[in-house]
């Protein structure tokens, strides 16, 4: 699965035809309140890509940033690809289709791009009856592109013996403390695309010091190190800041390039290491 270029900001096909930019924006815990102007404030940046959840409570503020952005000129509904996920109690059948239609209702739009279960919640056996839900809305036309979220190789193992569509997008922590390379390697072999929630380790892994002498050798903030290392890697990233400054430095990855040596540096820092929850132990 090869990137399709456009311009200097890389974009990714999914396994259904969908393009995605590879670099989005997420907005996990960020205020409702001030969800609308920092997502305004990340599309003139240049982010087209936001990422948002049920659990996060801002998706209204999402849906008003993007309508902004069409009713000013600047963009076509086309232009501006929204995530958002259905949150752990709302599994099944029945309650997956009502969820999303309130999550249809605060975003204030007709289409969601992507559509993720949250987690898989292994306890309740309800992920496969969940993402048979998801495959119902793909089929109304109510999501371009449909996924799933923490999943482990065993969950995925499961959905695809028992649904139809491959999901295009597993969202993971993924860092270069974390780099949970057979899970990216798996996915690779049946067409899902890897996405990294906590691309900076939640800032954590912004300290480690061969991520600093990497960003002071090649003139580069450790941040932009490590979202590069991603883009190369062909993962999907969504860092978040409430910074306009750190938004923008974000953005501006792509007028470098990490050599093969830079690469392995990074995979060395692997320490399994997770900043946040098992997706087993969570239900």
């Amino acid at each position: 699965m090869s990137p399709v270029s456009s311009g200097a900001e890389p974009q990714l096909a999914l396994n259904n035809g969908v393009v995605v930019n590879q670099l989005g924006f997420g907005v996990y815990k960020v205020p409702p309140s001030d969800t609308a102007e920092l997502c305004g404030e990340a599309i003139r940046c240049g982010y087209r890509h936001i990422d948002t959840a049920t659990l996060y409570d801002n998706e209204a503020g999402v849906g008003q940033a993007v309508r902004e952005s069409m009713s000013e000129g600047r963009f076509q509904r086309r232009d501006l690809f929204v995530t958002t996920k259905v949150w752990n109690e709302s599994h099944g059948f029945e309650r997956t289709l009502r969820a999303f239609e309130e999550s249809q209702k605060r975003l204030g739009l007709e289409v969601v791009d992507l559509y993720l279960i949250h987690w898989p919640c292994p306890q309740k056996k309800l992920f496969v009856e969940t993402y048979k839900a998801l495959e119902r809305l793909y089929a109304d036309g109510l999501v371009r592109a449909i996924g799933v979220s923490n999943f482990n190789q065993v969950h995925l193992e499961k959905l695809l013996q028992e649904t139809s569509i491959v999901p295009t997008v597993n969202q993971i922590e993924l860092h270069p403390w974390l780099q949970q390379t057979d899970l990216q390697e798996y996915h690779n072999q049946v067409g899902i695309r890897t996405e990294a929630w906590s691309p900076l380790g939640r800032g954590s892994v912004l300290r480690d010091p061969e991520i600093q002498r990497l960003a002071v050798e090649l003139e580069k903030t450790p941040a932009q190190i490590i979202l590069r290392w991603h883009i190369q890697r062909g993962v999907i990233a969504i860092p978040k800041s409430s910074s306009p400054q750190r938004m923008a430095n974000n953005m501006d990855i792509f007028d470098f390039t990490l050599d093969a040596k830079h690469m392995a540096q990074i995979a060395a820092l692997d320490r399994g290491q997770r900043s946040g929850s098992n997706p087993e132990e969570v239900n």
